[in-house]
């Protein structure tokens, strides 16, 4: 079939030109539209359910909208996992999803569920869901500031939600615009309890009557002169004196009693739960732009940095826009420097093809397969809607030197046959020979080398979405080269190989190859059973390195920004977090390397941040490294920028940005490594965890380690007493009605202002709720007129409680976060399991569970050893049906193990880790060593065609005369094979840009393994053929 399909291209050799051509501009126009990422997006398809519950404490909370929320969302089809998060005034539920599951289904299917459950919620908590965005849409961050001084902090809060907010909103790509830290600004009435008393009302009828005079209505048209003139009724508070002026009642004498008779009517701060700072130099107000979930990132990045270039000149004077963190740094650097290696990559295949061939256009016609097959694949990457991205890209990177087999071993045979050949030969006849000769053979090692690859698409979760890209891509390029090799390339070399063809004796690196290869393949065929024996020796030997190597889930990313994440003890103030923050931050901006430094306590407006107020994120954008100190680093800047931030009660955390909120959003774990406690009880989880913090932190390899205080937050309890109520004819509503309002504040009404709308505030003055002692004097009007205090009715005591609640499938949360430094995961885990396993007493209703990178690297490995005999299996039936003999088969996959040795040393010396990277590493390996040996074996096959067993004869001296003739024919196309792949993918393994830490992992066993492929097909497998030839024509 690949015959007829190489004669039928030969004879239609315009419509292939013209094909090639259309592939040509179909490509080109692929590459534009491709959209552009850093990384794959790894989190998973995620729901989030965000609930107000104002001035509520997280047990109540936790009771009375997490649970229930959370045990509702378990039975949505298709959730595996359900966490829940309570905080001071917020519920965070976060539904991820199986792979492959529709975002919008999910959210469809979210929302049926929170439909039946949403009306047994408090009546003040409004459940809605978080926007369509995935871990990694935080894509950009800008601070305002104003070093003028002209303008303070809630002006700025005011122009970031009024005027950035909704203009960014507008970008296309954006789901969400998130304000984070700043001030904003409040309208504050201040109730004097005895004033109130005074005139006999209650906060109740203040309530009502403020929101009663802030209220503007129409009063439909009436007609005048034969226009028509619209009826507006204005009362819209407009000015605190406007609010003052509100009537509350009036007195016998007939005089009005308002407002600022019994309140103090004033501007103030909202209460918040975040700060932003910069720089060091002081608070400031921020925004987020979250991206919608499979967006062009680059796009969306490009298109809100011009819309904020157009919003610069509505600027007050003085005010500034500084970028924080920009995405699109990281996707130009990973991009640019993958296209630099592939440009390398071309440049070494055209070297190693015009070194071999000495023949510029034939060395053209091999290059040919090269843009063409990267623009199929870019064509079809298109189509399928995969991103250009350092993985997508990676799969064509690897997969350069082994597109380029086809065409070098084709146009190889196309000039031993142009040598042999008379002048007046038919030269297209020629080609359909030297072409129908390989071509089949050709193929089906191509398509070797693209299905060998197919088991990377079982890999599923974040090792699947990372992966998936490269595995498309490389099998595409694979395809398209597969598909060249046996249409293009033959009518190419009609056109384009003539004139003068050097034989390849004149090739002086030709000569030196054969020097060198002779002596050695003599020695082998004369002892082929002692060289099969050393290359079983060799091979179990590789066993030594593997057994030194450790393992961990992916190699770490240098995304070229930092993150500091340190954790800070529960129970801090917002004031003390601030000084906390501002410290830290002017410690990291001394460092000549940092470029900006936004630090950020609390959490953001979105419901894709629910942090708490004991979590710091510090976005560290550094400088690029030309910029750097000469020998610097990114471990060493780590370093230095842990021993300068050194603050009692911190632990610090040097992470990735996108990598962390990916791995909080798929495990709730910020570091790599991490243990959830689950149980019923959140003082026992604390327990557990302070045991564990104890146990690990002397283990070898730990660099640091904190379980979260789960119970250690200080609440002021009231309780009740319900005998005392019940004889002043107050009922607990009631009280806990005065308390909600007078304590903790109650927003009545919203100003409207033009665009900007203000929340106006009621409570009780400060000193009556600044102690225990003070609320216990809070004036309380019985419905009988008695006056007594609040501590006449309930028992006021300080106790401790949880700052923050988590769950995770309904069932309460604890975590031990654990950096690991100089070891590997799994060692680590080993040691660390077998030390709590001994020392630590677990209660009745308790589990341990690891999470982070542990959780993935598990679940990796037991996808791998699934899907490895998978592949050999794929490439067996592929192998047979290439060769339809089963000795040839054995022979090709018996040398397999050999090739995999050069990659288990060349890991071992560079010292890498196992890892997924590396797995894939080797797979793809697997396919182009197979695809060596198969090349070698088609040579020795045809040139001992013709062999007969003879009496006359010494079969054995025939044989080893005609095998060594056809190994020392082919040593060039399988040099050239071997080179293309290996030297090709060196820039690769050698480079130190974005993104080279997960490519050169893969690059690593490629290249290890084809020095020892090289071994393998130019020796062992003339050894292994001899012997079967021997035995068969005995």
């Amino acid at each position: 079939m690949i015959a007829v399909i190489i004669n039928w291209s030969l004879n239609n050799r315009v419509l292939v030109l013209l094909a090639a051509l259309m592939l040509t501009a179909a490509g080109i126009w692929s590459v534009k539209q491709t959209p552009v990422d850093a990384i794959p997006d790894l989190s998973d398809v995620q729901v989030i359910i965000q609930t107000n519950y104002p001035g509520q404490a997280p047990s109540v909370v936790e009771q009375q909208v997490t649970y229930p929320l959370t045990s509702a969302m378990l039975s949505v089809p298709g959730a595996h996992t359900v966490r829940g998060f309570s905080f001071f005034g917020d519920s965070y539920v976060y539904i991820l999803f199986d792979d492959n599951t529709d975002m919008y289904w999910a959210r469809s299917r979210v929302l049926e569920y929170l439909s039946q459950v949403a009306p047994t919620l408090p009546a003040s908590a409004k459940p809605r869901l978080g926007p369509d965005a995935t871990g990694v849409g935080w894509v950009y961050m800008y601070a305002l500031s104003d070093p003028s001084g002209q303008h303070d902090i809630d002006e700025l809060t005011s122009l970031q939600d009024w005027y950035l907010k909704f203009a960014l909103q507008s970008v296309p790509g954006v789901s969400e615009v998130a304000t984070v830290g700043g001030m904003k600004k409040q309208y504050q009435i201040v109730a004097d309890p005895y004033k109130l008393d005074a005139y006999n009302l209650t906060m109740a009828q203040l309530e009502q009557a403020v929101s009663q005079n802030n209220q503007e209505v129409g009063a439909s048209v009436i007609e005048m002169a034969e226009a028509e003139y619209m009826v507006t009724v204005s009362g819209y508070i407009e000015t605190l004196d406007d609010m003052r002026q509100i009537t509350l009642a009036v007195s016998t004498s007939g005089t009005p009693v308002t407002l600022a008779d019994v309140a103090e009517v004033r501007e103030g701060p909202a209460p918040r739960r975040g700060i932003a700072e910069l720089n060091g130099e002081g608070e400031t107000v921020g925004g987020i732009i979250v991206m919608r979930y499979n967006e062009n990132a680059q796009q969306t990045i490009d298109g809100v940095k011009a819309k904020l270039q157009d919003l610069q000149a509505g600027l007050p004077e003085g005010v500034e826009i500084t970028t924080v963190y920009d995405r699109s740094n990281l996707i130009a650097s990973a991009i640019d420097n993958l296209w630099d290696k592939l440009l390398e990559e071309l440049l070494i295949v055209a070297l190693i093809c015009g070194l071999f061939l000495l023949h510029l256009r034939s060395a053209l016609v091999a290059l040919v397969t090269l843009p063409l097959g990267i623009l199929g694949a870019f064509l079809l990457m298109h189509w399928q809607g995969i991103n250009a991205n350092i993985m997508s890209l990676g799969g064509i990177a690897i997969a350069i030197g082994a597109m380029t087999d086809g065409a070098i071993v084709m146009i190889e045979n196309f000039h031993k046959h142009l040598e042999k050949a008379p002048p007046d030969a038919n030269r297209w006849e020629l080609v359909s020979k030297a072409a129908t000769e390989v071509g089949p053979a050709l193929f089906f090692s191509l398509l070797i080398i693209t299905v060998s690859f197919l088991p990377v698409f079982i890999l599923e979760a974040q090792e699947g979405r990372m992966f998936a890209p490269l595995a498309y891509t490389k099998t595409f390029a694979m395809a398209a080269a597969a598909g060249l090799a046996i249409t293009l390339i033959p009518v190419l070399m009609g056109y384009l190989i003539r004139g003068n063809i050097a034989p390849e004796e004149r090739n002086p690196v030709n000569r030196i190859a054969q020097a060198a290869y002779k002596p050695a393949l003599r020695v082998v065929l004369r002892f082929p059973k002692i060289t099969l024996l050393m290359a079983i020796l060799i091979t179990l030997a590789g066993y030594y390195p593997l057994s030194k190597l450790g393992s961990e889930f992916m190699p770490p990313l240098d995304e070229g920004d930092l993150m500091y994440m340190p954790t800070t003890y529960a129970g801090v103030s917002i004031a003390e977090a601030r000084e906390i923050l501002q410290q830290t931050d002017k410690l990291i901006r001394t460092l000549p390397e940092v470029k900006t430094v936004l630090g950020k306590v609390g959490r953001a407006e979105t419901a894709t941040d629910p942090a708490p107020l004991t979590m710091i994120e510090t976005f560290i954008q550094l400088k690029p490294k030309s910029q750097w100190r000469e020998g610097l680093t990114s471990q060493d800047l780590r370093d230095e920028l842990n021993s300068i931030v050194a603050f009692p009660g911190l632990t610090n955390a040097w992470v990735m940005p996108i990598q962390t909120r990916i791995d909080m959003l798929a495990t709730g774990i910020k570091t790599p490594l991490g243990i959830k406690i689950s149980g019923p009880d959140v003082k026992q989880i604390e327990a557990i965890g302070t045991d564990i913090e104890k146990l690990l932190s002397d283990l070898e390899g730990t660099e640091s380690v904190y379980a979260e205080r789960v119970a250690g937050a200080r609440y002021i309890d009231i309780d009740i007493d319900r005998l005392a109520i019940s004889r002043y004819g107050l009922t607990i509503a009631q009280v806990q009605q005065l308390i909600s309002t007078a304590v903790g504040g109650k927003t009545i009404t919203t100003t409207v202002e033009d665009i900007a709308r203000y929340s106006v505030n009621l409570r009780y003055p400060q000193q009556y709720r600044n102690s225990p002692e003070a609320l216990a004097g809070l004036p309380v009007l019985t419905p009988g007129g008695e006056r007594i205090t609040l501590g006449d009715i309930t028992h006021i005591r300080i106790a401790e409680g949880p700052p923050a609640l988590k769950s995770e499938n309904a069932r309460l949360t604890g975590y031990a976060f654990i950096d690991v430094s100089g070891i590997d995961i799994e060692s680590y885990v080993k040691q660390a399991k077998g030390v709590l396993d001994k020392e630590l007493n677990l209660p009745a209703g308790y589990t341990l569970q690891w999470a982070g990178q542990y959780e993935y690297l598990e679940r990796a490995m037991q996808k791998l050893t699934f899907v490895v005999p998978m592949t050999l299996a794929v490439i067996v039936i592929l192998l047979f049906m290439s060769f339809r003999r089963l000795s040839d088969v054995v022979l090709v996959l018996g040398t397999l193990p050999m090739a995999l040795i050069g990659g288990i040393w060349l890991l071992y010396a560079l010292d890498y880790h196992l890892s997924v990277a590396v797995g894939v590493g080797f797979i793809a390996l697997a396919g182009v060593a197979v695809e060596i040996g198969v090349i070698m074996v088609i040579y020795l096959n045809s040139t001992c065609a013709d062999i007969r067993p003879s009496a006359n004869v010494d079969i054995s001296a025939s044989l080893r005369e005609t095998v060594e003739e056809g190994a020392l024919k082919r040593v060039r196309p399988v040099l050239m094979t071997v080179l293309t792949v290996m030297i090709g993918l060196l820039p690769v393994i050698g480079g130190t840009g974005t993104g080279s830490e997960v490519m050169s992992r893969i690059a690593a066993p490629m290249v290890g393994g084809m020095a020892s492929a090289l071994v393998l097909s130019l020796l062992v497998v003339p050894a292994g053929f001899f012997l079967i030839q021997r035995a068969k024509l005995r």
